[in-house]
């Protein structure tokens, strides 16, 4: 992607000073003479920012302002058990803000709108970030967090909740809840916006369907603001991202080169207003590609596709590279397999086994020739043979946060 000039001149008043405002970035880049980064050819010389390196400077390595300056700490997981801590500004707070409310606005919502949160709330962007750019929206909002199903469902429809924010996962167990309980007509949503986990064209129809919403994906992670820092419009054709709060490239995540607009490969993203914590190269381990042209809906925002999945998600098994995303799109592609599945990797006999549970509605006659077809199938796409097991609607969890579809127990 072309960086514009607007971009070109944030991204280089950034490097003018980020040596002296920023320890973090002052040791990382103390071999390089910022001064000659000048193009958008210069820029893409400059190394890589990853997460390990922000693990690295916990507690608040990253800081790029005075500590007076601070006005909100938050924190991605750590699965390491090393957090990365983001520090805040107040300006960061509202440009975050003014970025999570032009998502709502993007999703046609406005301040007549009753807005139910369940994402968590605490060190996590999730929950706080959907409650304030709600809030800027004027919207009345509901701050729930996640769980306790049977309360969500009475302010869902006591307070006549007209939009959801949630998981997909979550958002699919409280459409199942509301089918079985017979009481769609007494829900009143209109709107789901939906982020946090990569979701497949069969679950967006279930909950579509059954919450009669329009669904929306929204973008973002802890590193970068939260949440809010795109999402798709009605046409669903990609993620509309703010481009006047970041600059976005995409990377073979293998060489690091720079990909032209339409091919997949790693996004990456540079902060252009960051105050607190500024991120130069940021690589997100997201897979996606920029679209190219203008989007019907008008937006001159330039898009990315829906997620597809992350590098990070390759599991190796007999010598074959797998991703989550090769199972659901399989799977999404054939007639009476439904939304939920799950990918159990054991070792027994010292031989890799894959086994895929898949729900279904099909009867227990016709559930031999539904497996043998996915086992054809995912053979021919994945590049490995599995054993495939078809299971009754609900059988395999369901979850109020993200679901989890891989699990390898080989160690």
């Amino acid at each position: 992607m072309k960086m514009n000039a607007y971009q070109a001149k944030k991204i280089m008043n950034t490097l003018s000073t980020i040596k002296d405002k920023s320890p973090f970035y002052g040791e990382k880049f103390k071999d390089i003479d910022l001064s000659k980064i000048r193009t958008q050819e210069d820029f893409e010389k400059l190394p890589f920012t990853d997460k390990e390196e922000l693990r690295g400077a916990y507690p608040l390595g990253l800081r790029a302002v005075p500590e007076k300056d601070i006005v909100r700490i938050h924190s991605s997981s750590g699965t390491t058990g090393i957090p990365v801590i983001i520090p805040y500004t107040k300006k960061d707070v509202e440009d975050w803000g003014a970025m999570f409310e032009r998502c709502y606005r993007m999703a046609g919502l406005n301040a007549e709108d009753v807005v139910q949160i369940t994402p968590g709330y605490g060190l996590w962007t999730a929950g706080i970030g959907f409650q304030y750019g709600a809030e800027k929206l004027g919207a009345m909002v509901i701050p729930m967090g996640p769980g306790n199903t049977d309360k969500q469902i009475k302010m869902m429809t006591d307070l006549r909740s007209t939009a959801l924010c949630a998981t997909s996962s979550y958002a699919l167990l409280l459409s199942e809840e509301i089918k079985k309980r017979g009481i769609k007509d007494k829900v009143c949503l209109r709107k789901g916006i939906i982020g946090s986990e990569r979701w497949g064209d069969k679950m967006r129809e279930r909950i579509a369907d059954d919450l009669g919403v329009e669904l929306y994906d929204i973008y973002g992670l802890t590193e970068i603001y939260g949440p809010g820092i795109g999402i798709s419009c009605s046409y669903e054709n990609g993620i509309h991202m703010w481009d006047d709060y970041l600059y976005f490239e995409i990377i073979d995540p293998k060489t690091g080169e720079v990909l032209p607009d339409g091919r997949e490969g790693e996004l990456v993203i540079t902060t252009l207003r960051k105050e607190g914590a500024p991120l130069i190269r940021y690589r997100t381990h997201d897979l996606t590609r920029i679209i190219t042209g203008k989007c019907p809906c008008g937006s001159r925002y330039p898009r990315i596709d829906i997620i597809t999945g992350r590098t990070d998600d390759m599991v190796k098994v007999k010598g074959t590279n797998i991703f989550p995303a090769q199972f659901d799109g399989v799977l999404s592609g054939m007639a009476g397999v439904e939304s939920e599945y799950q990918v159990m990797i054991d070792h027994p006999d010292g031989k890799d086994m894959v086994t895929v549970f898949f729900e279904t509605k099909v009867s227990e006659n016709e559930r031999p020739a539904l497996e043998k077809e996915a086992a054809k199938r995912l053979k021919d796409t994945v590049g490995i043979t599995v054993v495939p097991k078809a299971v009754n609607m609900g059988d395999l969890p369901r979850s109020e946060k993200k679901t989890s579809r891989i699990f390898d127990n080989r160690y």
